[in-house]
């Protein structure tokens, strides 16, 4: 069984630092992401690490995020670097195990750690 737990959210001033973590346990092939949601809008993927160490982000986060994971603590890191307000959301680990991308795909996912960035 697949779990996800995510942790280190909180609320920062704009143009602040927070960085999330989670902890994968249950599944052995796979690859790994954050997904975001804001209230009244879609979730959307924020940065992956794909099945061959790559990273990637969305258009919206780049040179600003940076994710990365550690195989021994099986946890999965996303260092968010010059807050802006528009990246408050509610921020969920996720691992999808079938083919394709990470950014764009999950089939499992943790319960989420909400986000707040004040202007």
């Amino acid at each position: 069984q697949v779990q996800l737990v995510e942790s280190g959210g909180g609320s920062v001033q704009a143009g602040g630092s927070l960085r999330l973590s989670c902890v994968a346990s249950g599944y052995t092939s796979y690859c790994m992401g954050w997904f975001r949601q804001a209230p009244g809008k879609e979730r959307e993927g924020v940065a992956a690490i794909e099945r061959d160490g790559s990273a990637t982000y969305a258009e919206s986060v780049k040179g600003r995020f940076t994710i990365s994971k550690d195989n021994n603590k099986r946890t999965l890191y996303l260092q968010m670097n010059t807050l802006k307000p528009e990246d408050t959301a509610m921020y969920y680990c996720a691992l999808f195990t079938g083919r394709g991308s990470c950014l764009y795909n999950y089939n499992y996912s943790g319960q989420g750690t909400q986000v707040t960035v004040a202007s």
